[in-house]
């Protein structure tokens, strides 16, 4: 294989282009979903392909294939070439940040390959879950549970003599659960990950995973309604991570940012309190974000988005760049072989403080700690609605009452602007996030005060 990828890196370059890479993905993938106890999905899909881009006369051209071959890549090299030429002239000229060479091959360990594990001990393991759900509370009307795993290798070779193999793992499931008292209905989601194979319920057990949605049900379904208006918030690390991700984080990828974002005028200036500092960081153990090299064989490197209040640095790709005069941060990543990569987030936190839970709560005398989120909506004017699952009253510096059919909204360098206290924990979730492409993404930072933020009804 190396070797042929090699001689179409040769093929490229002698058709006069200033720059060639080839991307090769070999992938197992299985799924399954269960609704009420019932299999409704089940499949084992594998995914072998390669894409190839080239970039000529300052413009980049794209072409994937599923066959992985001499003569297939050749094509996919031509098709590349056809559509860069076509595009000279008609949009700004690329710049493809450049490298040095470099030849490695990453593997993360993984204690159980889930390719070992058969289709039929996963089912049964999502039978026992939704058992465990269903027996725990009466409440439950309906359960859906959602498995994947995904394990292989890619492949990244470039013309300036970079070869990278990358071996990796992600076990992944996400939970949907309805629950009803007498007129009252309530929902709950909740998502689960690990990098290390099938040890899922090893490291989050069954009965762990079903006491948290359960818990939220019925809360939710025994709640009162919030009060509307400004007030005092301590948000928990979902909900911070969400925040993190949702409402700022893809505002710093440099993409989006020189589209418009409110950040585009920002670098060095501050947009925070000076209690926050926002990182993405592809370092952190077991994250759903954690690689060594990005889908462009760049180095990923932590970014550090935000230090101190101050916005510092954009994450980036090779082409943004080049543009922006910036170093790559190894932030790009494509869903698959077919698609070309784009700047997407890894692991994206705010950093813990210093100060302990009971202090962030000691000196708010009515106001909301907000745990757990159901989805929502940010614009790149900074804009931003959270639906909220999980949330209780805050009275004298006490958890009080839970509380449902609620919202937080605002604007989100304000809302930054008004933290005022950062524990000193920290967590972090898991998950997908979808911009025309989907990857897995991992999001958290510890608990944080914010001094007030507008609280509404549902979504």
């Amino acid at each position: 294989m190396e070797d042929t990828l090699h001689k179409i890196i040769e093929y490229g370059l002698n058709k006069e282009v200033d720059f060639v890479d080839i991307r090769v993905e070999d992938y197992t993938l299985n799924s399954i979903e269960l609704r009420d106890g019932i299999v409704h999905t089940a499949s084992s899909d594998k995914t072998l392909g390669a894409s190839v881009r080239v970039l000529y006369k300052g413009s980049l051209g794209f072409a994937s294939t599923s066959k992985v071959d001499y003569e297939n890549l050749k094509i996919a090299i031509d098709s590349a070439l056809r559509f860069a030429k076509a595009l000279v002239g008609s949009s700004r000229p690329v710049n493809i940040y450049k490298v040095s060479s470099r030849h490695d091959a990453v593997k993360y360990p993984i204690d159980l390959d889930p390719r070992d594990v058969d289709m039929g001990v996963k089912i049964g393991d999502l039978r026992e879950l939704h058992k465990i759900i269903t027996v725990m509370s009466s409440l439950i009307k309906t359960v859906t549970l959602r498995y994947m795993d995904m394990i292989g290798k890619t492949i990244y070779v470039s013309s300036e003599g970079r070869y990278i193999e990358q071996y990796t793992s992600y076990t992944w499931l996400y939970l949907w659960v309805t629950g009803r008292e007498a007129n009252v209905m309530a929902s709950a989601r909740h998502e689960l990950g690990t990098r290390k194979g099938y040890v899922l319920y090893k490291k989050f057990p069954h009965e762990q995973i079903a006491k948290i949605i359960v818990n939220r049900i019925e809360n939710q379904l025994k709640a009162k309604t919030p009060r509307g208006g400004m007030f005092p918030a301590i948000l928990a690390p979902e909900v911070v991570g969400v925040f993190t991700h949702e409402a700022f984080g893809h505002l710093a990828e440099a993409d989006l940012t020189m589209s418009g974002s409110v950040l585009r005028d920002k670098l060095g200036k501050k947009v925070a309190s000076n209690l926050v500092t926002i990182m993405d960081d592809p370092t952190i153990p077991d994250s759903f974000g954690m690689f060594k090299y990005d889908d462009e064989g760049i180095e990923a490197i932590p970014v550090t988005i935000v230090e101190n209040g101050v916005l510092k640095q954009l994450m980036t790709d090779r082409m943004y760049a080049g543009l922006i005069g910036m170093k790559p941060t190894g932030n790009a990543r494509a869903e698959d072989y077919s698609v070309p990569p784009l700047i997407r987030m890894r692991t994206t936190y705010i950093k813990p403080g210093d100060m302990s839970k009971e202090e962030l709560f000691e000196d708010i005398k009515f106001g909301y700690y907000i745990v757990g989120f159901r989805g929502g909506q940010a614009n790149i004017d900074g804009t931003f609605q959270v639906g909220v699952q999980e949330a209780y009253e805050i009275v004298n510096g006490e958890i009080g009452d839970p509380v449902r059919n609620m919202s937080i909204s605002g604007n989100t360098l304000d809302t930054l602007m008004l933290i005022d206290g950062v524990g000193k924990d920290f967590e972090i979730g898991y998950g997908r996030c979808g911009k025309g492409q989907m990857v897995f993404v991992s999001d958290g930072g510890p608990h944080v005060r914010v001094k007030k933020i507008l609280i509404g009804g549902s979504l």
